[in-house]
């Protein structure tokens, strides 16, 4: 902590903050606007299905996702199971496949032409669709499993980790007070677990709430669709601020709802842990739990991958041409740019915070880490007003000087999505910035400071190289939230922009997946660095 720093710090950290709120203080204008009754007419018709079908999503993701997650994060954290450690760190690779495209592979298999449907009118020598049942995979209900087979992974990792750090003298006085292992689990091993499940519960939520390509590919009305399709529909962007709004306010109350279990989480966390819980033999059920664990990663990673990658085998000479390494190139440099920016500013914000003797210089990292909140297609609408605002403001300008105006220098160029993606991505560079600085004794900073060092030269000199862990990881999660990101780059690229997710998408639109599918393997082999690298921290802390 730095007595008498320089007001231009606390001013640069603000001044940090205020961009990266620019997008919400925008919607929130824009909301107020008038609409030209437009939002009404929502009100009366269709906007209470857009809303029942966003919670039950929600609801149902969220159900779904516990169900998958909590009986394997017992299994790999308790249990002696074969391959318990490839599960460990396997179940966590759906992450890296767009829900969209896992929707597109299981209704290429389940739909009435798909091979399964074939299978089952085979057998029961069906010839229309009226002659026998099955489930529509087009549904609400068809997207909710979709989305829970790329989410579970959230409440998986912080549910084994839970299971993992309980502590032993707990369930140790369970058994000697005569409790089975069945009611150790059900009576503490769960209730203890239960800050943890919940707040995984909450980032599923979030991400659902947030989704716009599944429920958009499946036909399904939700609060995203209708912002998407009140925009470039009906032209009203008051309208689809206001929908906005409605995102907004759930997924505010989910992340204070987040962050009230995690408090509670470390409240218990603060219990002594008096040694490695024993592992439990459950006998022949061993090989059940692992056909369990087994059949979750096929059915969420493995059979989609797979048959992903047979698709880019067979249409190869289709995908590989001039085009797609321009469309990879965009994404490379687009994702690396947001990577290096949202990185560079979570620096600042923080260095700014750990310095400084003011409370207040601790906010703008908070603030700057808002961002995260908003979803694809309401940020998207958040970036526009400004960004408008500020191309229209320069052209003005030069007009005034009676100069040639540079055009849409923002919102007509990348520009637009380089600022979309380090408002939302911000958050993660901040939050796993922050975890590594924590670790840093504040007496590196004293001794720095006696030794006649300012604020720059502790900063290079000692905080930096102490920090290669923690920038090395924020920058490739970045990078591959980046790669991913789609809403807000359907809406914000520029004409004649294409990167790798909105090429997959505009094939997984047009139900041609098949010449799509070399560009979806590359998004899903990138987003696996990451992955692997989490996992081999969290073995290494463990």
């Amino acid at each position: 902590m730095v007595v008498g720093l320089p007001k231009r710090w606390s001013f640069l950290g603000f001044f940090i903050a205020f961009l990266l709120l620019t997008p919400l203080l925008a919607l929130l204008v824009t909301a107020a606007l008038p609409d030209g009754e437009v939002f009404s007419h929502l009100l009366e018709t269709v906007l209470p299905t857009y809303v029942a079908n966003t919670a039950l999503l929600m609801l149902g993701v969220s159900l779904l996702s516990v169900l998958f997650a909590v009986p394997a994060a017992w299994l790999v954290a308790r249990c002696e199971l074969p391959a318990r450690q490839f599960f460990q760190w396997s179940l966590l690779l759906p992450l890296a496949m767009p829900g969209y495209v896992v929707a597109y592979v299981y209704t290429d298999l389940l739909d009435y032409p798909g091979p399964v449907q074939r299978f089952v009118r085979g057998l029961l020598d069906a010839t229309g669709p009226g002659d026998y049942y099955f489930p529509e995979i087009r549904s609400l209900g068809g997207a909710t499993v979709m989305l829970a087979l790329v989410l579970f992974p959230y409440v998986f990792l912080l549910a084994r980790t839970a299971f993992m750090e309980q502590s032993l003298s707990l369930l140790q006085a369970s058994r000697i007070m005569g409790a089975s292992e069945k009611a150790s689990f059900w009576r503490l091993a769960l209730p203890m677990a239960r800050p943890a499940i919940a707040a995984g519960v909450a980032l599923v939520a979030m991400e659902t709430a947030a989704d716009f390509a599944t429920v958009s590919y499946f036909a399904v009305p939700t609060l995203t669709t209708a912002v998407y399709d009140t925009w470039l529909g009906y032209g009203s962007l008051a309208s689809a601020s206001k929908l906005s709004m409605i995102i907004l306010v759930a997924v505010f109350l989910l992340i204070y709802l987040e962050r009230f279990a995690r408090r509670r989480q470390q409240l218990f966390q603060r219990q002594a842990l008096t040694g490695q819980i024993p592992r439990l033999h459950i006998g022949p059920w061993r090989w059940l739990g692992a056909a369990y664990c087994g059949a979750l990663l096929f059915a969420s990673f493995l059979l989609p991958l797979g048959i992903l990658i047979g698709y880019a085998i067979d249409y190869f000479d289709v995908s590989w041409q001039s085009a797609f390494w321009q469309y990879s190139w965009n994404s490379f440099s687009l994702s690396a740019l947001t990577a290096l920016l949202c990185v560079v500013l979570a620096l600042v914000l923080l260095f700014v915070g750990r310095i400084s003797p003011r409370p207040q210089d601790g906010w703008p990292a908070r603030l700057g880490a808002t961002g995260y909140a908003l979803p694809g297609t309401v940020l998207a609408i958040g970036v526009l007003g400004p960004l408008t605002w500020l191309d229209f403001g320069i052209n003005d300008l030069c007009a005034w000087l009676g100069l040639d105006g540079p055009g849409l220098l923002f919102t007509g160029s990348s520009a637009a999505l380089v600022f979309a993606f380090c408002v939302r991505f911000a958050a993660i560079a901040i939050g796993g910035i922050e975890n590594s600085w924590r670790r840093l004794s504040p007496s590196l900073d004293m001794a720095a400071l006696s030794m006649g060092k300012g604020p720059v030269a502790l900063f290079f000199k000692v905080h930096l190289p102490l920090l290669r862990t923690g920038i090395l990881a924020s920058l490739l999660l970045v990078f591959i939230e980046a790669m991913k990101e789609l809403p807000a780059a359907l809406l914000l690229r520029p004409i004649g922009f294409e990167n790798l997710a909105t090429h997959v998408f505009e094939f997984v639109s047009d139900e041609r997946l098949e010449q799509g599918a070399l560009a979806a393997v590359v998004i899903v082999l990138v987003g696996l660095i990451p992955l692997i690298f989490l996992n081999r921290s969290l073995e290494k802390e463990g």
